[in-house]
């Protein structure tokens, strides 16, 4: 069967704006009088792309004795030192690589699960002697997160979901901590159940992270006995109440551990080393970066260098350029289909122009996102709206200078007031001149009808599909795309005690896809694929995760559906994936929402087109030949501010 074709756009919720590197800082042998003297930090990664997850290889602090995960060629891929371990790059993912008595050891995604809604990951090893032999050592079934390797490197400990089914988790991860030998893998041992992240004090003491009884976050610690799959006693606490703690790594020879926190005083996530004889914390980042989120702690082996990824900063980028400095506007991403190209838009909900040489998108979902367009290879934008909240646009297949959109707040109820918008504006303005093009908006819903939202056009460009909350329920109307329905006609498709929503009209007419949780509608996240004709007959479920009546199919979460430009194939983001990377590791994302996947019109032939810790979403396919995209343009951009929050399940306020 022929494979899909062309370009597609999506967004990524704040990846655009991380700008990670990896720093490190010397750790002195005593903390008591941090810092004596003003610390010095050390960027050890390419101050270009996204890195992060590092570990140390060697007790030099350099970029040439690093192990981490770079982003820097479209997919999270392992690198050592500046080199890439190009045996690895037949998986979108990587995550959380050490070296050890010269193996690399890093959870991958290279296989997928064979089962809907279990994650992917799990625990891979290489041999660095060129060999290009990878070893799988999670079994198959089983999913593993955050490997950690004993001192005597004859131990592994990993953060495992073990073969049970996804719980459907939105906040953390309900892993356990698990143990087995190097030599052994099938021979797991559970030592504790409820942790994350575990990093070994030698070879008889794992710390990790879980969330305490009280709330907090807390580092806790597990003393194994020398036989091996024998009983072990109860965790015992370690940090205390009143502070977050998350992600230690073990400082070896001494009785710390390095941690990330959150205080309630602080809306930052900082680096600190807490020391268990003393009770006592060390601030370290906070004096080096008091604005700065810093995540993911690692210690060199001789415990002389602490390390951390973090947003590098205006004054790390001026060190090696401006390019630095900017966001391009568009960034390649790397597929796993060969015919099938990928974008990721800084900005949201896309559409192109009918000639495909213009993208309209909203910059943000804040109270001034307006509407923004751009050339589509990315070399040039201008401001279209702003000063409103404008959200989900969709281009007049037949009109060059018409736009559809929703203006309104996005997330409000059935009752709040969002009005379907037609924009028109002057193009040859927008193509010769640099100032903000002065739209002509034309509101084509009724204020009184309440939330209007989610316009897809027709392809003969005379009408409009979109979603309404106008009947007390959100379903599916059809008006006139010039006159709304102040004058021309207006009709209702579907209708039910539901939310259908997202609707997105078919290139040949015949169809339109939405997402609804008609088959559970007291379920407000069990959102399915649903076809129907535009005259509302022959609506039917798309089942992607499953067949009708399976066990499985209600826990889809897919939104964000549409269609390519042969109205064969079905793209959209869902839950079907799992949970890729631990959620308390990284900014705030809900990533089971946002995997990308294509499909046929049936459901058959599901293929993932994105694996990684993010929330992917919005996409749009492109509607002609991708050779007008032509190359991309990265010389201009928007300034990487390094803006991103926290979890926002992590609350500081006890």
């Amino acid at each position: 069967m022929d494979d899909p074709t062309g370009t597609i756009i999506f967004t990524t919720v704040g990846c655009p704006h991380y700008g990670f590197d990896v720093f490190s800082t010397p750790l002195p042998s005593s903390l008591h009088d941090f810092p004596s003297s003003p610390p010095l930090e050390r960027r050890l990664t390419d101050g270009v792309s996204i890195n992060y997850n590092a570990q140390f290889v060697g007790t030099n602090n350099n970029s040439d004795d690093i192990v981490y995960v770079s982003e820097r060629t479209g997919s999270s891929q392992i690198y050592l030192g500046k080199d890439l371990l190009t045996s690895t790059n037949t998986s979108l993912f990587h995550d959380r690589p050490v070296v050890k008595h010269d193996r690399v050891y890093f959870i991958s995604a290279r296989e997928p699960s064979g089962t809907p809604f279990k994650s992917w990951s799990a625990l891979y090893t290489e041999e660095l002697n060129g060999s290009n032999k990878i070893c799988r050592l999670t079994p198959y079934g089983t999913v593993d997160y955050s490997p950690s390797i004993s001192g005597d490197g004859k131990l592994i400990a990993v953060a495992s979901y073990g073969s049970r089914p996804w719980g459907g988790e939105f906040h953390h991860m309900e892993t356990d901590i698990v143990v087995f030998r190097i030599s052994d893998p099938e021979n797991r041992w559970v030592v504790c159940s409820q942790g994350g992240w575990p990093t070994w004090a030698g070879n008889d003491m794992i710390y990790f992270h879980r969330q305490a009884e009280d709330g907090w976050w807390s580092i806790f610690r597990i003393d194994l006995p020398s036989e091996f799959n024998t009983l072990v006693s109860a965790p015992l606490r370690v940090t205390p109440p009143g502070v977050h703690c998350f992600t230690p790594a073990a400082i070896q020879g001494r009785r710390q551990v390095a941690v990330a926190t959150r205080r309630k005083d602080d809306s930052h996530r900082h680096i600190e080393i807490y020391d268990l004889e003393l009770e006592k914390f060390f601030p370290i980042t906070k004096v080096l970066n008091p604005d700065f989120h810093h995540y993911n702690p690692f210690v060199s082996p001789d415990s002389g260098f602490l390390g951390y990824h973090r947003f590098r900063g205006e004054q790390d980028s001026a060190e090696t350029g401006m390019s630095e400095t900017i966001i391009p506007h568009l960034n390649p991403v790397s597929s796993p289909i060969k015919t099938l190209r990928m974008l990721r838009l800084n900005g949201a909900f896309p559409s192109f122009s009918p000639d495909g040489d213009l993208v309209v998108f909203n910059p943000d979902f804040d109270s001034n996102s307006g509407i923004e367009i751009m050339k589509s290879d990315g070399s040039k934008k201008w401001n279209l709206l702003d000063g409103r909240i404008a959200f989900c646009n969709s281009w007049s297949p037949i009109e060059k200078n018409v736009i559809f959109t929703s203006i309104g707040p996005i997330f409000d109820s059935v009752k709040a007031t969002v009005q379907i918008a037609r924009v028109s504006f002057d193009l040859h303005m927008a193509n010769n001149q640099e100032s903000v093009v002065k739209p002509k908006i034309e509101i084509l819903s009724k204020e009184e009808t309440g939330n209007n939202a989610f316009p897809s056009c027709s392809p003969d460009g005379k009408s409009l599909v979109f979603r309404s909350g106008r009947s007390g329920h959100k379903n599916l109307y059809i008006m006139d795309a010039i006159e709304g329905e102040f004058k021309g006609e207006i009709r209702q498709i579907t209708d039910g005690p539901w939310i259908d929503t997202m609707p997105s009209w078919s290139p040949d007419g015949k169809l339109i896809a939405f997402s609804s949780n008609r088959h559970s509608p007291a379920n407000v996240n069990a959102f399915s694929i649903y076809l129907v004709c535009p005259d509302g007959s022959n609506l039917r479920r798309v089942y992607v995760a499953g067949s009708e009546g399976s066990e499985e199919v209600d826990k889809e979460r897919i939104n964000h559906v549409c269609f390519s430009g042969d109205s064969k194939w079905l793209l959209f983001s869902a839950n079907i994936g799992g949970v890729t990377a631990d959620p308390v590791s990284v900014p705030n994302q809900f990533q089971p929402y946002g995997d990308l996947y294509v499909a046929r019109l049936d459901g058959s032939d599901v293929r993932r087109l994105t694996c990684n810790g993010y929330e992917n979403g919005t996409p749009a396919w492109y509607p002609r030949d991708e050779s007008v995209l032509g190359s991309l343009c990265y010389g201009v951009g928007n300034k990487l501010l390094g803006q991103f929050d926290e979890p926002l399940w992590i609350k500081c306020d006890f």
